[in-house]
């Protein structure tokens, strides 16, 4: 009795769940790496915003912002917040609005920091406050 259920895919020489779990290790990999050039300032993250990468696509907002140096959880809630996103938003489903105020918004923050360390002459990315 031939097997009904079987699909003849491209590659028969893997098994299905172990494509899946290589794709899968790829793009942690990448993603991982996209990371580190964001809190090394190699790329910004208003850069990845307006570029969105394959890395970033299906990549929570909140996670790309606290890749940044100083970035953590209650900075990048309270900044997703006064943009009206939420931080469980995917990179890739951004709207063409949504995604232009949050790259200006990350370009906007961005300058403040350079603003303050050429200031302060820190070089940690510290902002000043009022």
């Amino acid at each position: 009795m031939p097997n009904v259920g079987t699909v003849v895919g491209a590659s028969e020489a893997e098994p299905q769940h172990m494509q899946a779990l290589a794709r899968a290790n790829r793009v942690r990999l990448a993603r991982a790496g996209l990371k580190r050039a964001v809190q090394a300032g190699e790329i910004t993250a208003s850069q990845v915003v307006t570029a969105c990468p394959w890395e970033a696509e299906t990549m929570r907002v909140s996670e790309l912002l606290a890749a940044q140096q100083r970035w953590g959880r209650t900075r990048t809630r309270k900044f997703l917040v006064g943009l009206g996103l939420s931080e469980n938003k995917i990179v890739a489903s951004l709207t063409q609005r949504q995604r232009t105020l949050l790259a200006a918004a990350l370009a906007e923050k961005e300058a403040t920091c350079v603003e303050a360390d050429r200031i302060d002459g820190l070089g940690a990315g510290r902002l000043v406050t009022a």
